[in-house]
């Protein structure tokens, strides 16, 4: 006769690799912002959808600005988060911005 508690000693490091495989998932939860920039001279306008970490999502407003500006974008407003499905949605009216920075 087996023994009964031979079962739960096999799924405890499975069950372990999963709790530490959803944690660092979770600790890379990250939300989904859609904003509005510019150029100057001559003047462009673009909107685009951004991906941000976790800890960026309370204040988008800065994430977004700074990572824009390597391309020389000035960030007029950040307009709100996104679900995986609207950003899907929006994705063809974002083009080339569309999880670009």
């Amino acid at each position: 006769m087996k023994d009964a508690t031979a079962m739960p000693r096999f799924l405890t490091p499975i069950l372990v690799a999963l709790v530490l495989v959803l944690g660092a998932a979770a600790a890379d939860a990250a939300c989904l912002v859609e904003y509005k920039a510019k150029r100057d001279a001559p003047l462009r306008l673009h909107y685009g959808i951004i991906e941000l970490a976790d800890a960026e999502c309370a204040n988008p407003g800065p994430a977004v600005a700074g990572r824009i500006a390597a391309d020389g974008w000035e960030l007029l407003t950040v307009m709100g988060k996104l679900t995986p499905q609207q950003a899907e949605q929006r994705r063809s009216d974002a083009g080339p911005f569309y999880l670009r920075y």
